[in-house]
């Protein structure tokens, strides 16, 4: 039976591979558990330093799997033990205070809006298109999106795009936010072998630098809205002063000093 995730660990970069293509990386019970299992691994592993989401085949992430489900569930308690499974990895992913990129070639729909979302920064193709539609088979929002759509967009857009079933070309994507860059040209594979080299090419920037402060910026942000505005300054000072502290910022101000120094 082929896995239906591949997870592997390379130099410091977690790698997260949905792997059913032929079901558009759409989430089933194994896929879920699968990706729950290694989310939290590559979260709580003090070697990774960044973690890259992708997709096999030719699109990122069909959301679920609506065909397994009415086949092999009984109701909808099935359903929401399912979507909580998969919320764990995405809170796993959110909260943590290493950086991940989504290399997000062609479609990426449903919940798979809602991975897309739980990146810190997304690649996209040339010719990505990315939507909702939920209701075209009579389900409602879930795996972060209501949570999500509306912060990355504002409250309008994400009702736009909730309540037609709209798909945002790539250009779409990047004036909504959705999407910080768009690559790729030729083919859906020479696109999908482009947004994946990107993405890879951000994650090794993060690791070749100062990860660590790239993700208690990234922790910063995404934990915001759980403070108070001075509670966030605050929890700014804290942190700035741990960084200050610590060996990754000593020996790059030590070299920014040395290239001062002889200027």
């Amino acid at each position: 039976m082929t896995e239906p995730l591949h997870y592997r660990i390379e130099d410091g970069l977690a790698r997260i591979t949905l792997n059913r293509p032929q079901r558009l990386n759409a989430f089933n019970a194994e896929l879920a558990e699968a990706w729950a299992e290694a989310t939290v691994a590559a979260t709580t592993d003090s070697s990774v330093g960044a973690i890259l989401i992708e997709g096999e085949g030719r699109a990122f992430c069909a959301g679920g799997d609506v065909i397994d489900m009415a086949t092999r569930f009984g109701g909808g308690s099935d359903i929401e033990r399912l979507a909580k499974v998969i919320n764990t990895g995405i809170s796993a992913l959110t909260s943590s205070s290493v950086p991940v990129v989504a290399a997000a070639h062609g479609t990426t729909a449903g919940g798979g809006l809602g991975i897309l979302l739980s990146s810190d920064y997304a690649v996209i193709g040339t010719d990505s298109k990315i939507g909702s539609r939920y209701a075209n088979v009579g389900l409602t929002p879930d795996l972060s999106v209501s949570a999500q759509l509306a912060r990355a967009v504002g409250e309008r857009r994400a009702l736009q795009l909730l309540l037609t079933d709209r798909l945002l070309t790539a250009n779409e994507a990047l004036e909504w936010g959705i999407a910080a860059e768009a690559v790729g040209e030729g083919d859906a594979q020479e696109i999908a072998a482009a947004v994946r080299t990107r993405a890879e090419e951000l994650a090794r920037f993060w690791l070749s630098g100062a990860f660590g402060a790239y993700g208690q910026a990234k922790r910063l942000i995404r934990s915001r809205q759980d403070r108070t505005f001075q509670g966030q300054l605050d929890e700014e000072a804290r942190t700035i002063a741990a960084a200050f502290g610590g060996s990754e910022a000593q020996a790059l101000i030590a070299a920014f000093a040395g290239r001062s120094a002889t200027r």
